[in-house]
């Protein structure tokens, strides 16, 4: 759902996924001058009566110097948005939306309205058939929660109650496709599943619904030796076995069989897979970014079940791979058109780091990535190099200073992660502990302190795990899956990724929902660095809006991050990753082993005592 449209010397492109939409701007350099900002009006065309004015976060000091965030109702007509980029994050899945740009002059108090770029667009279906997908809200810390919810923890009987009002805000439609996908199983089908957190009553009481109501119903699961998972299970009184038949197969190895998937197969022919990176933990669902993709396509379940049937013997780490590798091979440098392609470990070696590193080189106009954890090695040089186009990375947790020093080269390159807004974050018994940054934090009196929702284990913001190659090509790459982009992830866990090329609808929700996280975090990360280094009683800066023109001049810098920002959605050239991929060899590169970690002070020094017994 991508529309374009234009009036005069202003243009704007709209991009639709379900439940995000993207709305880049773009006008002739003189077009800017006097010009204070962008007003947005939307309707839902068929509902609702007549346009409305949609809020804005940021007001003029002469006309508002101090902002109530709880009490105030600011405007763009009034208060215009001062980017060339915006997103609407409440949008409802296929709804046709009319949305007016209007082009802001005038003075503040006294805005003057240019004509509106009127644009038609209606969002992406959550499942046309083939590709349904669903993230969750996936902010632990939000404005829109605190506001709505007025920072109400929600309880585990809230959180276990699918109906409730606090979890259906959190969960957007996430937890009820995946139980839509558990409870639509008919008589004459079967449920294959690999679970590794396996926590999350709804949904294990999904699977036991259907066990009882005599259903053929196999689980793997993360053996955890007595800790969440078995009691999870012991508790919703879902047995462990029926009629000699294995119900739950526990597997034992590796220590983090990270698969989370749902095959669905009618008779014995496998037809549809829930896939993505959410556990089935009250914190997968409703905490951290998550999605749930289904593929309903034959060759792809047909795949997945092989992989079950490989894992459902808990064989150890060689056979494992050994069996993986006769049915996920290393795949082409360029896969067929339209087509999909998976990926399972455990692997013999890491070498789909190098296909990963290679597509990020083939690529020619965008690069969107999320890694929780670390940029693997095989990355940098890819993401880091000078070029001519954005690459955007969300992480987890901050770059490392390792991770900073490699990729501060190029400015086209954008960073950003986790973060709760004003605070700083540790972890203190697999809990969340914020702490508040010094006394006045520049944004104080604009926004609603946040207080965190829950417990989220070890993963608190970013857990989604895929990489999207010229996402606004007309033949783009999506890979989505279980898997974090590493070593161990490829060598010794259990994991899944589907290389996906050619689906621009599967690109467009993948790229506004990476739209909406990387641009609620980035916002965050810069207050927050801004705070930490801020001088006492020095005036925040950029916490009102611009009072004239100025705000565009970041926006027309050639060669400036916000200038190829503004140009990378009207300038998108026409020959993208698959050229470079044509030209490569298809040949699997040989990796060097791993280099072991070297043992330091106690470890070293347990091993020179027992080096000196055997010598003894």
């Amino acid at each position: 759902m991508r529309v374009s449209a234009s009036v005069g010397e202003f243009r704007a492109q709209v991009i639709a996924g379900t439940r995000a939409v993207m709305i880049a701007i773009d006008c002739d350099d003189q077009a800017r001058k006097g010009l204070l900002g962008f007003a947005f009006r939307r309707q839902r065309v068929g509902v609702d009566a007549e346009p409305k004015w949609l809020r804005s976060l940021k007001v003029f000091e002469s006309v508002e110097p101090k902002p109530d965030p709880e009490k105030g109702d600011y405007r763009t007509n009034k208060f215009p948005i001062q980017s060339f980029l915006w997103g609407d994050y409440a949008a409802e899945p296929d709804t046709t939306y009319l949305f007016e740009v209007f082009p802001a002059f005038g003075k503040p108090g006294d805005i003057d309205l240019g004509e509106a770029v009127r644009i038609s667009v209606r969002t992406e279906k959550e499942n046309d058939g083939r590709h349904g997908v669903w993230f969750n809200r996936g902010a632990i810390a939000s404005q829109a929660y605190a506001r709505r919810f007025d920072n109400h923890k929600p309880t585990d009987k809230e959180m276990n109650d699918p109906s409730d009002k606090h979890t259906k805000w959190l969960s957007r439609g996430l937890l009820e496709a995946c139980l839509d996908f558990i409870d639509s199983t008919r008589k004459s089908e079967a449920l294959r599943a690999c679970l590794y957190e396996f926590t999350y009553a709804p949904i294990i009481e999904a699977f036991k619904r259907k066990v009882d109501a005599g259903f053929d119903v196999r689980l793997i699961v993360h053996d955890d030796k007595g800790g969440k998972n078995r009691k999870a299970i012991k508790k919703a009184g879902l047995g462990l076995t029926r009629d000699g038949e294995r119900i739950v197969i526990w597997r034992t190895r590796p220590p983090i069989p990270q698969n989370k998937f749902i095959i669905k197969l009618t008779g014995d022919e496998p037809r549809q897979v829930w896939t993505g990176s959410t556990n089935v933990t009250p914190s997968g669902f409703l905490g951290q970014s998550n999605v749930g993709h289904v593929i309903n396509d034959d060759a792809v379940a047909a795949q997945f079940l092989k992989y079950w049937t490989v894992l459902s013997d808990n064989p150890t780490g060689g056979p494992a791979k050994t069996a993986v590798a006769e049915f996920s091979p290393y795949p082409p440098a360029l896969p067929k058109p339209n087509s999909m392609t998976c990926i399972f470990s455990p692997r013999a070696t890491a070498s789909m780091l190098n296909w990963y590193a290679d597509r990020m080189s083939d690529a020619s106009s965008s690069i969107m990535f999320t890694a929780a954890f670390t940029v693997a090695e095989d990355f940098i040089e890819p993401l880091g190099r000078d070029r001519d186009f954005l690459r955007f990375v969300l992480k987890e947790k901050p770059p490392t200073p390792a991770e900073r020093k490699a990729l501060k080269g190029d400015r086209d390159l954008v960073i950003s992660y986790g973060a709760v807004l004003g605070a700083t974050f540790t972890v203190k018994d697999g809990k969340i502990v914020a702490t508040r940054k010094a006394k006045g934090f520049p944004l104080d009196r604009w926004f609603l302190r946040e207080e965190l929702t829950r417990d989220q284990g070890n993963i608190f913001f970013v857990h989604t795990k895929f990489l999207l190659i010229d996402p606004l090509s007309e033949d783009p790459l999506i890979c989505t899956g279980s898997a974090n982009f590493s070593e161990n992830s490829l060598t010794t866990n259990d994991e899944n990724m589907v290389l996906i090329r050619g689906s621009t609808r599967v690109a467009d929700i993948y790229m506004t929902e990476f739209d909406r996280l990387f641009r609620h975090f980035y916002f965050r990360d810069v207050a927050n660095e801004v705070a930490m280094k801020r001088k006492r009683g020095e005036k925040p800066k950029k916490a009102f809006l611009d009072e004239d023109d100025r705000w565009t001049d970041s926006y027309f810098r050639p060669g400036g991050f916000k200038t190829r920002r503004r140009e990378m959605f009207f300038n998108v050239p026409s020959a993208n990753w698959t050229a470079g991929a044509a030209k490569r060899g298809n040949e699997e590169p040989v990796r060097p082993k791993k280099k072991k970690a070297k043992a330091t002070g106690k470890a070293t020094k347990a091993k020179a005592r027992k080096a000196g017994k055997k010598k003894a």
